[in-house]
C-alpha cells in the first residue's frame, strides 16, 4: 500500500508502457503525455452516480491503477504530476476557469486543475484531464504562436496576467479554458472538487461525460450521445438506444471497468429516456 505521498510508480509507468523510468526531457514529456491520455479515460461516473469523489492520492491511485476506472481533471492532473515529479521535473498545480461553449468573459466556477512546468528554462502548461478536447502535447506559456499537437493545433494568449488556452477545431479558434498562475493549496483542490461534484449548478452533477483519446482521433461520450472525431474528417454522431449498449461502450470503446454500484442500470436508463 501507497504511503500518503507516494505512488506504485512502477506500475504507474508500466501502464503507460515504460519498464524503467525515462529521464525528464522534453522528449519525454511529450511522449509521457501523450501515453497517459490514450491510457487513461476521463469519466464522470462517480458524479453521475451522484456518489463521493476523493481526491486523496492513494484513493485516485487506487481508483485508476488498481479499479480499472479513470477520472476527471482533480484526479488525473493530480497523478500525473506526482508522477512528473517523481521523474525528476519541476512541476506544481494551478487551475483556471472552463468557457468552452461560452463567453471567454465569463467568470465560471475555478474548477479546472491542470499543471505548470518549468524545463530548459521555458514554461509549459501540461493537462491531461481535460475531457475530449485535452492537448495531447505540451504547451508552450510564453509564446502566442499556433502551437502543433499530435491532434488539433492549440494556442495560449495572454492578458494582464490572465491566460486563455484555445483549439483550433473546423478552422475556428475556440476558447476552451482561462487561467493564471497563482499558487494553489490542497484546500483550493478540495473546493474545486466539492463544487464539480456536489453543487447542483455543476455540469458533471448527474452527469455522464467520457472521453478517450487515440491516434489521430478522439472518442466522446456525453451522457447517451457518442461522437468519433477524427482529425481532418466529419465527426459520426449516434445516440445510444438501450443499457446494454451503454455498458459495452464503456467497457470496450472507452476501456472502463463499470464500478460495483446498485443504481448503475437505472441511472444509464434514465440518461436514455432523457433524450
Amino acid at each position: 500500500m501507497s504511503q500518503p505521498n507516494q505512488m506504485n510508480f512502477d506500475l504507474y509507468l508500466h501502464r503507460l508502457g515504460y519498464d524503467s523510468p525515462p529521464p525528464p526531457t522534453l522528449e519525454t514529456l511529450r511522449e509521457l503525455q501523450l501515453r497517459h491520455v490514450c491510457r487513461f479515460t476521463f469519466e464522470s461516473l462517480s458524479t453521475l452516480l451522484q456518489v463521493a469523489v476523493p481526491i486523496d492520492l492513494a484513493s485516485v491511485e487506487r481508483k485508476i491503477l488498481h479499479q480499472g476506472r479513470g477520472g476527471y481533471c482533480y484526479e488525473l492532473n493530480q497523478v500525473f504530476l506526482v508522477l512528473l515529479q517523481y521523474l525528476g521535473y519541476e512541476v506544481r498545480g494551478i487551475t483556471g476557469r472552463v468557457v468552452m461553449g461560452g463567453p471567454e468573459d465569463e467568470l465560471t466556477a475555478r474548477s479546472h486543475r491542470l499543471t505548470l512546468l518549468h524545463l530548459d528554462g521555458q514554461r509549459y502548461i501540461v493537462d491531461v484531464g481535460f475531457g475530449g478536447m485535452v492537448p495531447t502535447a505540451p504547451l508552450l506559456l510564453d509564446t502566442e504562436q499556433e502551437q502543433a499537437t499530435p491532434h488539433e493545433p492549440y494556442r495560449i494568449t495572454e492578458r494582464e496576467g490572465s491566460y486563455t488556452l484555445r483549439a483550433k477545431v473546423a478552422d475556428e479558434w475556440r476558447a476552451m479554458y482561462v487561467f493564471d498562475l497563482q499558487v494553489q493549496g490542497d484546500v483550493d483542490y478540495e473546493m474545486g472538487n466539492w463544487y464539480v461534484s456536489t453543487h447542483p449548478d455543476s455540469p458533471f452533477l448527474g452527469q455522464l461525460k467520457v472521453a478517450r483519446i487515440g491516434a489521430g482521433v478522439r472518442h466522446t461520450l456525453n451522457n447517451a450521445s457518442y461522437a468519433i472525431h477524427r482529425m481532418g474528417q466529419p465527426s459520426e454522431r449516434r445516440q445510444i438506444s438501450d443499457v446494454g449498449e451503454f455498458m459495452r461502450l464503456l467497457q470496450d470503446e472507452f476501456a472502463l471497468r463499470l464500478p460495483d454500484h446498485p443504481d448503475l442500470q437505472r441511472t444509464l436508463q434514465q440518461l436514455l429516456e432523457a433524450g
